[in-house]
């Protein structure tokens, strides 16, 4: 399953190049920036999901840099992850009344620093809408990240603190060459799914049905647990 995965992460990558719908930074390797991401920003803005929530945790990637902007203009909490999740407080909370800069330089991973504070999970308040970046999506929700695995991480931490829960919307951003056919995206038992992909283009309504989500503590390395400070408090509790 992972070489499955990861050849077709390289894949998507790939017809990114070809289709010339990349933007900087280059694509592979990541959660791919992509022509229409502000397109897409404003279809999700429309959702009653979004219209509905009033806090949003989002990833910190560069195509999700418009939902963030998006979120903080419409004043809605945001909750976006440090960079793989490093710091004692892997979290940054954007308050939309209390902002250093405008929502748009507030939102970038740099305007953060200065306008958000970082916390921990136990501060964040329940989340009503989860927007996560991916390489790849299919209609049936199923995803595939950059394969670092900090995704999951995030959702089953929040999960497990009460953030997330079987009511929670889950949605993502991308451009439509990202969307394979349903089924070709092999699905893990620990792998969460997607509620909404959205592209420049359309909504895709998946199927959904949250299941709950806990840390496999068996799969994490020595290396993963020393790069994040939260999960090595969390692990030491264990013991």
């Amino acid at each position: 399953m992972l070489a499955q995965k990861r050849a077709l992460r390289e894949a998507t990558w790939d017809r990114i190049v070809a289709a010339g719908v990349g933007r900087f930074p280059a694509p592979t390797g990541r959660i791919p920036n992509f022509v229409g991401a502000e397109a897409a920003a404003e279809r999700l803005r429309s959702h009653p999901a979004w219209v509905e929530a009033r806090t949003v945790k989002s990833n910190p990637d560069s195509p999700q840099w418009p939902v963030r902007q998006r979120a903080l203009e419409d004043g809605k909490v945001v909750y976006m992850a440090v960079p793989r999740l490093a710091g004692e407080d892997p979290f940054f909370l954007l308050d939309p009344d209390d902002l250093a800069d405008t929502p748009r330089k507030a939102s970038s991973i740099a305007g953060a620093t200065r306008s958000a504070r970082t916390v921990r999970v136990e501060d964040l308040e329940p989340v009503d809408l989860v927007v996560t970046g991916c390489v790849a999506v299919d209609a049936s929700g199923a995803r595939l990240g950059k394969g670092g695995g900090f995704s999951d991480l995030e959702y089953a931490l929040a999960w497990e603190a009460g953030l997330i829960g079987p009511d929670t919307v889950v949605a993502t951003t991308v451009h439509d060459v990202q969307v394979l056919p349903e089924g070709d995206i092999p699905v893990a038992a620990h792998d969460f799914r997607l509620d909404l992909v959205v592209t420049p283009e359309r909504v895709i309504e998946c199927p959904g049905g949250r299941t709950p989500a806990a840390i496999r503590w068996e799969d994490l390395t020595p290396e993963k647990l020393a790069a994040i400070p939260l999960l090595a408090r969390l692990a030491e509790r264990r013991v």
